[in-house]
């Protein structure tokens, strides 16, 4: 940009935030706690990204959530934790920032009284069987929250799948109990639970969110409160630079114009990965995975990442994603499989016929198997029982398969095995051999191919009146077969960041002034993934981190030459 242009601003902050999902708005409220001015520029023309579409869970250990409730893991415990899941990808003074500053961050948070939450207790970490894993779990969420506080702000708020009919609003325990509707008594009581508040909503007239919805809303009433405008419809299209190279604004696209907006301590990028960018996903995701069947934001196209990169930003974990086994659905929507592989009576296939892994493991490991092995044709084979006793791609137990599923080849059915396997086209002979094999496996409650059931994770969605709570015998016709994509939650790769969440050359010096936390960052977990909202988690941290970072750079220091130390 040039001299001239860089001398004028239409609009100055001391910090500029470009995204609205949860490591934004975390970082917004820590500015505003600093006491900068701040202001949240957001492509779309609704607010919360990946973040208000999801779960909602929060994996930060320790933080003030879990003390309450007498947890206290040792640092020691945390750290070996996530060097066994990184493998030494991340450099140690990230994951150092993220163990001591992730308490911190929730702490600041929790400073506003609209910002609750409440342990979800037992959902374990995604390998629990790890030294310093949890098998009850560190993920906290956002406690339900009425959107109708929001007032005009309610119509701009992304939705989420988590709200169900006639306004029933369920958490992500309520869902695991109501997936068991058909088979224990705490899944019924949990539906008379569930018909209380549907009569509930009617009566109160209340507009109830949970998981990603409900910590999009909260965060968005503290940042009213806080003073902090959010624009909507405001896509970045530059980041500007002084002469030494020193991120000092952007400009984006606000009422069909393009206003230049100073950031006089810096500019945070947390506008997600490139999950919806057809080019840069042919360009760095592995062979399998390219094809689109991303659950993320429509609005991550990778903007914050080629932006970084063009300041000369380094990249890593680009060809990985938080991946998740998806339904494509008839609608063009994918559906993630989560408690759906937990299924007893059912097994996931290759175009062999034959199982490649555990189908109960965590979702980004299932796919790292599925491509690492080639397996990108992937079928899930479940009978007649299953079908009956389970919810399956937001479908309830006992419901038929919409008949546009058959149609698109989505999902085949046959009295048989072996008609099955010709519908699907695998070998007969080895989809009746693996499904006679797991049925030995059922009755003796021990799968010895692939240990399906043996992690605290695999059981957490498993039906508990089985033996093994993942096996059961697939022996009641019709019997199903499901196509299985290779989907995601959003991409891991990004901006390399320091321990400050600012963004790095590939020497190692810093981009000054700008930062980057989230999917447009280089993911803190690795390649791996710690447990229930391990995306979230460090998004916040990072957003914390940038931020307080950027409140203790001087004006003097923000302008010299490579910015502050």
């Amino acid at each position: 940009m040039s001299a001239a242009a860089r001398g004028a601003w239409d609009e100055e902050f001391d910090f500029v935030v470009v995204g609205s999902g949860g490591g934004g708005m975390a970082a917004a409220l820590t500015a505003a706690d600093s006491g900068l001015s701040t202001v949240v520029v957001e492509k779309g023309a609704m607010y919360g990204g990946t973040t208000g579409i999801s779960g909602g869970g929060i994996w930060i250990p320790n933080n003030p959530t879990l003390k309450a409730r007498g947890h206290d893991d040792s640092r020691a415990s945390v750290r070996r934790y996530l060097d066994l899941l990184t493998e030494d990808r991340v450099p140690a003074a990230r994951l150092d920032a993220f163990v001591d500053q992730g308490p911190a961050a929730m702490e600041l948070l929790e400073k506003s009284r609209w910002m609750r939450f409440f342990w979800v207790k037992g959902y374990a970490d995604y390998h629990p069987e790890y030294d310093g894993g949890r098998p009850r779990g560190r993920s906290v969420e956002a406690l339900p929250f009425d959107t109708r506080n929001l007032g005009e702000d309610e119509k701009h708020q992304r939705p989420n799948s988590l709200k169900g009919p006639l306004g029933l609003w369920i958490t992500a325990k309520d869902y695991r109990d109501l997936a068991m509707v058909k088979r224990t008594w705490r899944g019924r009581w949990a539906s008379v639970i569930a018909a209380w508040r549907v009569s509930s909503n009617m009566v109160r007239r209340r507009h109830m969110a949970t998981g990603g919805r409900a910590l999009v809303a909260r965060m968005r009433m503290a940042l009213k409160e806080a003073g902090v405008p959010v624009w909507l419809r405001s896509p970045m299209t530059e980041l500007v630079t002084d002469a030494h190279g020193r991120v000092t604004g952007v400009v984006v696209t606000r009422d069909g114009k393009a206003v230049r907006v100073g950031a006089r301590r810096g500019v945070l990028l947390a506008t997600g990965g490139f999950d919806h960018n057809r080019e840069m996903r042919e360009k760095y995701l592995p062979e399998g995975g390219r094809d689109n069947h991303s659950a993320g934001a429509v609005e991550n196209v990778g903007d914050g990442i080629l932006a970084g990169q063009a300041l000369g930003a380094a990249l890593d974990f680009m060809d990985d994603a938080w991946w998740m086994p998806s339904v494509h659905h008839p609608s063009g929507a994918t559906i993630p499989l989560v408690s759906e592989r937990c299924i007893p009576p059912s097994v996931i296939v290759s175009s062999d016929g034959r199982r490649f892994t555990n189908e109960s493991s965590p979702y980004v490991n299932f796919v790292h198997d599925q491509l690492q092995g080639g397996h990108t044709t992937a079928w899930f084979v479940m009978d007649a029982k299953a079908r009956a006793r389970y919810p399956f791609a937001q479908i309830l137990p006992g419901m038929p398969f919409p008949k546009a599923f058959y149609e698109n080849g989505t999902v085949h059915r046959s009295d048989t095995i072996a008609g099955l396997a010709r519908s699907i086209d695998v070998p007969a002979d080895a989809l009746t051999e693996t499904v006679e094999r797991f049925n030995g496996f059922a009755r003796t409650g021990k799968d010895t191919d692939f240990g399906r059931g043996d992690s605290a994770y695999d059981r957490y969605y498993g039906d508990p009146t089985m033996k093994n709570p993942n096996l059961d015998e697939i022996v009641k016709a019709p019997y199903y077969a499901i196509r299985i994509e290779v989907g995601d939650l959003g991409t891991k790769g990004g901006l390399v960041c320091d321990e400050n969440s600012r963004v790095l050359r590939e020497d190692g010096s810093a981009v000054a002034g700008l930062y980057a936390t989230g999917n447009t960052s280089a993911a803190v977990m690795g390649n791996e993934y710690a447990g229930p909202g391990a995306t979230i988690g460090p998004a916040i941290v990072f957003g914390y981190l940038a931020a307080r970072h950027a409140a203790a750079v001087t004006r003097t220091g923000a302008g010299a030459a490579g910015g502050a130390p």
